[in-house]
Order: structure tokens, then C-alpha cells, then sequence
């Protein structure tokens, strides 16, 4: 394999945000794992990582990579929901309720107030 630069971790994380459109998440994953590898601290790769972990129901990588999200971004609104949903999903529904409430008190969007049920 051909030694990886900063260019081509760029091309792959571009192409990895395409393969998650076309609904290819573990080709996303792949193509993005060793942009993680060479560059743990990027946010950004992290966060689309974990989107396609959750789309490729890999539901412990993605919770693992959305918890690292938000040690990095506690206001991060989106990552709250998504990792909501990956213990939604996980049948962990007391744990989602806290981030679903965290990203509705961040960003009060619609899809995020009706999540968070605070009337209940």
C-alpha cells in the first residue's frame, strides 16, 4: 500500500462522506480508518466514523467514537442525538434519554425537543 499523506487522507475522508450518502457505511469505515489512525485528534473524522458505525449497526464502535466526540465537545448537539439514538438502539433507552435531553437543550431543532420527551 502506498505510504498515505495529508492529501490523500483528505480525498478519503471526502470519499468516505460519499460512500455514507450512497449508503456504503462500512465502506466509509474503511476508507476512514486510517485517517482516525494518523489523526486521532480530528473530530471531524471521528464523527463520520461513528455515523457509519451506527448505519452499519455497529452500535459499540459507534458509541465508542461518539463518546470521544463529545470528551472533545460536550456542546456538541448532534453528537449528543446521535449517540442517543446508538443506545436507543441498543435498547439502553435511559442512558439515550439524558442525550437526548443534552441535545435538545443545546440546539432545540424540532426532531431534537420531540426526542428529548421532556414532558414525560
Amino acid at each position: 500500500m502506498p505510504e498515505r499523506t495529508p492529501e490523500t487522507h483528505v480525498i478519503d475522508f471526502r470519499a468516505a462522506e460519499q460512500l455514507l450518502a450512497a449508503r456504503d457505511p462500512r465502506g466509509a469505515v474503511k476508507l476512514l480508518d486510517p485517517v482516525v489512525a494518523a489523526h486521532p485528534e480530528n473530530t471531524a473524522a471521528r464523527l463520520l466514523r461513528a455515523r457509519a458505525f451506527f448505519l452499519a449497526a455497529q452500535l459499540r464502535p459507534a458509541e465508542l467514537e461518539f463518546q470521544v466526540v463529545l470528551e472533545r465537545e460536550p456542546d456538541n448537539a448532534f453528537a449528543h442525538f446521535a449517540l442517543a439514538r446508538t443506545l436507543e438502539r441498543a435498547d439502553r433507552r435511559a442512558e439515550a434519554q439524558r442525550h437526548f435531553r443534552l441535545a435538545a437543550a443545546l440546539d432545540p431543532r424540532p426532531d431534537y425537543v420531540a426526542a428529548a420527551r421532556f414532558e414525560e
